[in-house]
């Protein structure tokens, strides 16, 4: 199997090379619509589908993961897989790659109990655990990774965000 990522990373990279104009381009859309009380169905344009709920101490069921739940399993997932890239890229074997993501939040953000408290997560971080049947420096490996995956990119850098209304009143 890392012969087959590393191979398929390697036409990738040709491909940009010879296609520069191909690299930066729009991501698929994710598209959210409230159901009923706070449960939202996201779907994609291939027909990509989850449902979030919030909890009930804010008014939601708690049936299923919130919104910041998904944020964390991004970014656990894009970290694993990015180690996985990295490692194939270096022709390392991994035998286990965990990625732990946990945050820490202030409900006074989110509830706007006060302006000055961000509704997001104040701190967030990964816990990762590497077990790779070739010799190889694993924080290099993991520090790599983590330079090079765009969930813990955006979530670390202030990506520029704008929200357009398209307002109906029926």
């Amino acid at each position: 199997m890392t012969t087959e990522i590393s191979d398929a990373i390697g036409r990738a990279i040709e491909y940009l090379r010879d296609h520069p104009s191909e690299a930066k381009y729009t991501d698929s859309a994710a598209t959210a619509v409230l159901e009923g009380g706070l449960r939202v169905t996201v779907t994609g344009p291939a027909g990509e589908r989850l449902a979030t709920d919030m909890p009930e101490s804010i008014g939601g069921r708690g049936e299923l993961p919130s919104p910041g739940w998904f944020l964390r399993a991004a970014q656990a997932s894009c970290l694993a897989s990015l180690i996985g890239m990295e490692a194939a890229r270096a022709g390392v074997a991994l035998s286990r790659v965990e990625v732990v993501v946990d945050s820490e939040s202030d409900d006074y953000g989110i509830l706007g109990m006060d302006d000055s408290v961000s509704a997001g997560p104040l701190k967030s971080k990964a816990m990762v655990r590497v077990e790779a049947s070739t010799p190889t420096d694993l924080r290099a490996l993991v520090a790599m990774a983590d330079r090079h995956c765009p969930v813990t990119d955006a979530v670390r850098r202030a990506v520029p965000w704008a929200i357009e209304l398209s307002d109906s009143v029926r």
